[in-house]
């Protein structure tokens, strides 16, 4: 297990860590501005947070670009499309299958979500990744289990 945990972001997890200050998404952002996990997101998350931003809160376009900047984001590459097409069968939606893909090609350590019907509530799924993946919370608890308590 690497020193510093990489942690790919969906595209709703990422968006609620910079919507709320408090949450558990927001928890991994500071950890990672303290430099103790890897954040990283795929290139269709970037789009498509920066999309939704221009729409509905284009004033958080700022925040978006200094807080991303603070954390050291990293851009997960694009997966070949093998990898595209088994993350497609697993997940049943183009845009969530590219998004899992390209978090599996990056070697994920944790794939944080909040997307029920695709990800969390997919058990199938859950059996054939070869990373774990949950909600902000999740991984908060894993990063203790994992890192803080080993390290104790």
């Amino acid at each position: 297990m690497a020193d510093r945990p990489k942690v790919v972001f969906d595209t709703g997890a990422l968006f609620a860590g910079l919507w709320s200050d408090l949450g558990g998404a927001r928890q991994i952002l500071k950890l990672a501005e303290a430099g103790l996990v890897t954040p990283a997101v795929s290139p269709q998350v970037l789009s498509e947070i920066e999309n939704n931003l221009r729409r509905k809160a284009p004033d958080l376009l700022g925040k978006l670009a200094v807080l991303l900047d603070r954390v050291g984001l990293v851009l997960a590459g694009t997966a070949p499309e093998s990898r595209y097409e088994a993350a497609l069968a697993l997940t049943g939606h183009p845009g969530d299958g590219r998004v899992l893909a390209d978090a599996w090609e990056a070697g994920t350590d944790f794939f944080v979500t909040l997307d029920r019907q695709h990800f969390l509530d997919n058990e199938s799924l859950r059996a054939d990744l070869p990373f774990p993946l949950g909600t902000p919370g999740d991984f908060l608890l894993w990063y203790r289990q994992n890192y803080v308590e080993k390290a104790a």
